[in-house]
């Protein structure tokens, strides 16, 4: 994206004097990622990393002035909320927000970190009166005990607590996990259709000012930047993990967070689960061997595995979409004893039952096969398991399981099956390499043998392809052309 025509975000929010959260830290992470902030300030604050020592309310007028300033002329691909003192104010902003089209975040802000009381209405009046406007809400449980007025702290009762919040207005719910006990720190985002829980290991770090601020407001950068909404809660997450490993050490109290530039570092990357069980038990699948996974066609017969093999070819998927039963069965046996006598890597796409009872070295799913898979009885059989991605959800989804390679796509446009998602280049190719370096990485979609130069050069373990070889004039010689590609430069 162009450092000319970054999009607006704003915050409404106060001003933090010690410029660890509140509109300081707002300002840093909108413009970390990527965002031109602009700001409306709620109040000011007299406070420092030991404390607040005075609260300044601005007269609602004075936020209603500044809002109009900004939609006259800075109109804002994202709004972030955060310290809303009274329901005057709210009001203000939910009339602001009704005359916008973007995406709004509301992080509730309403007790700091050293305890004082950013709000004068009970029972945080002003979040309710602003969370049926605001596409997500964003409180820690320490916010969430005092707007539902109960102790929060089990799994069960967080998912309770987003339920019941989801009820009383709010379009979607993550409940920031940061104040929770144990070793993993575990977010639970809900939006009324699908519920996740994004974990990672807790960083041992006591200066954690500023981090709800932080994460809500990367959540506001990363839709301001197009992300879907479950995109921008993981970017988000590996925004604060990477804000809290860079914390400063300044005052005398716990210091700020420091904002950087986009995440990508390995240690920072979330996984994703269904259930909270989950987060905690992730398997741990075997390395797909020590050679390069180079030139994987994904084909779709036995006849085109053992036609490629002899050509060289060491990495191959099968990929049957249209047998069933016995059929399907003679078919991925003939492929597994073909790679078997090659001294191959097979992996058989989906059909995770029938590669274990064949023997096959391992097995790929996408997205939508993960739901129904024994992933226990996968890891159990002693196969690898690679897994298609798409975007930062499903890239922390597949991390949570380990499995033995990730695949990244599509590069370029595919012509195979209709996608979801748009082509994303070389250079978010090499994002995915730096922030996976973890695991063998295979590019897909769209790749022929001058793009598969491109993938291996980028990082890429691998790339995958299906066209370039079984529609081409002349399967050999592309073969045997990607052979020496990915060979050569891997």
């Amino acid at each position: 994206m162009s450092e000319s025509r970054r999009p607006i975000a704003w915050s409404i929010a106060g001003s933090d004097a010690g410029g660890g959260a509140g509109i300081q830290a707002d300002i840093k992470t909108l413009h970390g990622l990527g965002c031109h902030p602009c700001t409306a300030i709620t109040a000011i604050t007299a406070q420092n990393t030991v404390g607040v020592q005075a609260i300044y309310r601005l007269d609602p007028a004075d936020l209603r002035a500044q809002l109009g300033s900004l939609a006259a002329d800075l109109p804002p691909a994202a709004v972030k909320i955060g310290m809303v003192p009274d329901v005057a104010h709210a009001v203000v902003i939910r009339e602001a927000l009704d005359r916008l089209d973007c995406p709004v975040v509301l992080d509730p802000v309403l007790v700091s970190t050293s305890g004082a009381s950013l709000s004068d209405s009970p029972a945080g009046q002003p979040v309710w009166t602003m969370a049926p406007r605001a596409d997500v809400t964003c409180p820690n449980l320490f916010e969430v005990e005092a707007l539902l007025g109960r102790t929060v702290r089990d799994d069960a009762a967080i998912e309770a607590a987003a339920a019941e919040m989801l009820e009383r207005g709010c379009r979607a719910v993550v409940i920031k996990g940061g104040h929770g006990d144990g070793a993993l720190s575990m977010d639970y985002f809900h939006d009324g259709t699908r519920g996740a829980w994004i974990s990672n290991r807790r960083i041992d770090c006591e200066s954690t000012h500023g981090t709800g601020c932080t994460q809500s407001s990367a959540v506001a950068a990363a839709m301001a930047r197009g992300y879907e909404l479950l995109d921008a809660v993981v970017i988000a997450r590996m925004f604060v993990n990477a804000a809290i490993r860079e914390a400063l050490d300044v005052g005398s109290g716990p210091g700020p967070v420091c904002q950087g530039g986009w995440p990508e570092m390995p240690a920072d990357l979330p996984w994703l689960t269904l259930d909270a069980g989950a987060a905690r038990r992730r398997p741990r699948f075997p390395a797909p061997g020590e050679a390069p996974i180079g030139l994987y066609p994904c084909v779709e017969t036995a006849a085109w595995v053992e036609r490629l093999l002899a050509l060289g070819v060491s990495t191959i998927q099968l990929r049957n979409k249209h047998l069933r039963g016995e059929a399907l069965a003679a078919e991925i046996r003939a492929a597994v004893e073909a790679a078997r006598r090659a001294g191959a890597r097979l992996f058989v796409n989906d059909y995770w039952r029938l590669a274990i009872e064949a023997g096959a070295y391992g097995v790929h799913l996408g997205q939508e096969d993960l739901d129904d898979a024994d992933i226990g009885a996968i890891e159990r059989s002693g196969l690898r398991l690679g897994v298609s991605t798409h975007c930062y959800r499903e890239v922390a989804r597949a991390h949570a399981l380990r499995p033995s390679y990730i695949a990244c796509g599509p590069i370029w446009e595919t012509k195979i099956k209709q996608m979801d998602f748009a082509p994303q280049g070389v250079e978010a190719l090499r994002r995915w390499c730096r922030t996976l370096r973890d695991y063998p990485l295979v590019a897909i979609g769209g790749i022929d043998a001058s793009r598969a130069n491109e993938c291996i050069a980028a990082g890429a373990d691998g790339v995958s392809l299906i066209r370039a070889i079984t529609q081409a004039p002349d399967y050999r010689a592309a073969t045997l052309e990607l052979l020496e590609t990915t060979t050569s430069i891997a």
